[in-house]
């Protein structure tokens, strides 16, 4: 059986939640042992999230896959005992609580160093774990709102909006695994792990760079700009007779190219439209020409047209026409697993292929609890220490 890239990596899970925890199911998707730690009673919060199968949170199911489940009290001295001797053998340590509450429980940047300096110790946070904010809880939406992302997004007399996906926690997750895996490579070359700070706040702010770029060189302040795009017209969405789709027009040969799909060859010389800057800057009165014409047909006859002419386009599906797209199928992007109390359900698949070391699904998300002992054992604890540590409640 093939296995993958990170096939005998380490990884102690401290995080909850969804931006900690999609980072260590990312690791374990790649082929690391993922141990994630929660406390015995109710464990991680997120196992509470709607809606449920077989009283299993399914967004709790989708990303804490490969991953083995330990409790542990980390209140108590044997707890504390537990989690630092799995940080020992750890090569990549993981959290995701407040700035300094690792550190005041024993489990630390500097406690894991010196326990084990190979360690990379990846911190995931609302603000990062320096400057004045630093102390703050942090939530998808508060980032969304002061990375400025909410402040773009939206009609254009509207109220700023939200971007439903929590982006800030899933990248924030991403770009934790990219500073993990840039500090193993490091650690390759010189043996010593290192600390990985990665911020809600910062991931949002990173992804801004038409914006930043446009503020950087006009001083101009970004507005919203509805369905359109900042650099790229037409480059939006427009409505059918049946539904919507996505053109994506921008330069020169595809704008003449639109023009003649929907028999507007007149427009492709119009002053207004002549050139990228040009239909930018007559967004409006393009999008007030063009969406009347795909009014006049439907999203199927436009895709065929325009896919005929070489024109970018794509029709904006629900979530259960996503899944029963052909091509979607055939890329795995949802699988089945065999949960211990759910039973077969469906998660999202991995969406980057590799062709020697596959990322694969292996493991349904665990039950609260259900690696302890096999864990335990795994550090040196006996049937009897294993079975006094459940009397006093540490596991």
């Amino acid at each position: 059986m093939t296995t993958g890239p990170l096939d005998g990596l380490r990884v102690l899970d401290l995080s909850n939640q969804l931006s900690g925890p999609y980072c260590a199911m990312l690791l374990g998707d790649l082929g690391a042992d993922v141990v994630k730690v929660e406390h015995p009673v109710g464990g991680d919060p997120a196992r509470l999230a709607a809606p449920h199968l077989a009283g299993e949170s399914a967004p709790f199911m989708t990303v804490n896959r490969n991953k083995r489940s330990i409790t542990v009290d980390l209140k108590t001295p044997d707890g504390l005992a537990i989690a630092r001797r799995l940080a020992a053998r750890a090569d990549v340590v993981l959290e995701n609580w407040r700035p300094g509450a690792a550190a005041r429980l024993g489990l630390g940047y500097d406690d894991v160093r010196r326990l084990n300096p190979r360690a990379v110790y990846c911190s995931i946070s609302g603000f990062g774990q320096t400057g004045p904010y630093a102390s703050r809880g942090g939530f998808d939406r508060i980032a969304q709102g002061m990375s400025g992302l909410m402040s773009i997004n939206g009609d254009v007399d509207g109220p700023p909006l939200v971007v439903p996906i929590p982006i800030a926690d899933i990248g924030t997750g991403m770009f934790g695994l990219i500073g993990i895996l840039a500090a193993l490579a490091h650690r390759e070359r010189t043996g010593l792990g290192q600390a990985v700070d990665a911020s809600l706040l910062e991931t949002p702010i990173a992804w801004s760079v038409y914006e930043a770029a446009s503020l950087f060189a006009t001083g101009e302040v970004p507005r919203r700009l509805g369905q359109g795009h900042r650099t790229n017209a037409p480059y939006q969405a427009f409505r059918t007779s049946d539904g919507w789709l996505n053109l994506g027009g921008g330069s020169q040969q595809f704008w003449r190219a639109i023009c003649a799909v929907l028999g507007l060859e007149p427009l492709a010389d119009d002053p207004r439209f002549r050139t990228p800057a040009l239909r930018v800057a007559h967004r409006e009165e393009l999008e007030a020409l063009l969406q009347p014409r795909f009014l006049t047909a439907s999203t199927a006859v436009w895709l065929e047209k325009l896919e005929a002419a070489g024109v970018p386009a794509g029709p904006i599906l629900t979530y259960d026409q996503v899944f029963a797209d052909p091509h979607v199928k055939a890329r795995a992007m949802a699988v089945e697993v065999n949960h211990p109390t759910a039973g077969q359900t469906r998660v999202l698949g991995v969406p980057v292929k590799l062709s020697t070391t596959p990322a694969t699904v292996r493991r349904p998300a665990p039950t609260l609890g259900q690696h302890t002992d096999e864990i335990l054992g795994e550090l040196g604890y006996d049937v009897t220490a294993i079975a006094g540590l459940r009397a006093r409640r540490v596991v």
